[in-house]
């Protein structure tokens, strides 16, 4: 099932987004997910995880300190909190769930990819 991310939009330096991933598979639940974000002109790159159990996996050195990722079992939907933003955080950023349930792997390009929210950073 397709999760579905809202939350993007512009914001200046400094300022805070937080994300949301949700999915109405109550499966989405058992799925380690996973938060990634393609700027332009570059390759989609690994944000932020969180395993199937809520574990974090380690952050991307990008978001170390600055973002936060997040799970609400009961609402079948992941955030991702970001702080501090940057110009450089200007991206489409994506929630991605692994099919598999119970699997700590984070997710690839076979399992189940939302469409995208834009996050603009001003300077």
């Amino acid at each position: 099932v397709q999760p579905i991310e809202i939350g993007g939009g512009l914001v200046q330096t400094g300022g805070s987004l937080r994300l949301s991933c949700a999915a109405s598979a109550p499966t989405f639940s058992t799925s380690t997910v996973g938060w990634f974000r393609q700027a332009p002109g570059k390759e989609r790159v690994f944000v932020a995880g969180i395993k199937w159990n809520g574990s974090v996996t380690p952050y991307a050195d990008f978001s170390k300190g600055r973002f936060t990722i997040s799970r609400d079992t009961a609402k079948n939907t992941v955030y991702l909190r970001m702080d501090n933003l940057k110009p450089e955080d200007t991206a489409v950023y994506y929630c991605a769930a692994n099919k598999s349930p119970y699997d700590s792997a984070l997710p690839g390009g076979d399992d189940y990819w939302g469409v995208g929210t834009q996050v603009t950073v001003s300077s």
